[in-house]
């Protein structure tokens, strides 16, 4: 299980943070009730943490627009799947649970103000490469099942075979990669660009790893710190036959 950044997106991006969680053994599906009541609890704090702020004055949002902005998107119309997030909170008050995984990703993601995606592996040919599209590259639409070519510049996710389990580097997965009842391994990202990113990511991985292991119970799970000087795992975990 690889996954890393292509060398054009780090020289795009030097300042570049992401923490990764592969993990296998998965057991993945309606919320246990601490979970739940801890995703409530974080959804209170995040309100009280962000109050009148606008979103668009988070460090670690504003830095995410940047990123949108630099390969040509922009992030008002393509939001961030952290600012996408805080802004469904802010203005309905509250996210529903979907399950497990999910749960816990955005947990930690309105906790931090960083995105996070939990991938399902059952579709990923290879390892995953976070890298410039060509256009020629399949993605699958998670809410309406189109099949669609990424934009020729905008950041992907993608296998070996060209299949993007998400664009425009963090705005929406596709239908492949969404963890669901069936997921048994994952992985699992949380990335930012803004100056503490390095320090905020290590401690949303750290979070991200210790709920996983309490509520999806992986047989086997492994974790790192990827950036400008180490872009790219080592085999962390062998995938799954």
């Amino acid at each position: 299980m690889l996954f890393g950044y292509d060398a054009a997106v780090i020289e795009r991006y030097p300042t570049v943070a992401g923490g990764v969680i592969q993990a296998a053994g998965i057991h993945n599906g309606p919320a246990e009730p601490a979970l739940t009541s801890a995703f409530l609890s974080e959804q209170a704090s995040a309100l009280a943490r962000t109050g009148d702020t606008p979103l668009s004055e988070i460090p670690s949002l504003v830095a995410w627009r940047r990123a949108f902005r630099a390969f040509g998107v922009d992030p008002t119309a393509y939001r961030s799947a952290a600012e996408a997030l805080l802004r469904r909170l802010t203005k309905q008050g509250s996210i529903p649970s979907i399950n497990t995984l999910v749960d816990i990703g955005n947990l930690v993601s309105i906790r931090y103000a960083l995105p996070v995606a939990v991938f399902d592996q059952a579709s990923v040919t290879g390892g995953t490469t976070v890298r410039f599209a060509t256009g020629t590259e399949t993605f699958v639409d998670l809410g309406s099942g189109e099949r669609q070519a990424p934009d020729e510049g905008e950041v992907i996710f993608v296998d070996e075979a060209g299949l993007v389990s998400a664009r425009r580097w963090c705005w929406r997965q596709s239908s492949q990669s969404a963890a669901r009842a069936t997921t048994t391994e994952i992985l699992v990202t949380v990335e930012g660009h803004h100056a503490s990113a390095p320090d905020d990511v290590a401690r949303a991985r750290a979070d991200l790893e210790r709920l996983i292991a309490d509520f999806a119970r992986p047989a086997t799970l492994a974790a790192t710190l990827l950036g400008r000087e180490r872009p790219t795992t080592d085999a962390l975990l062998p995938r799954s036959s």
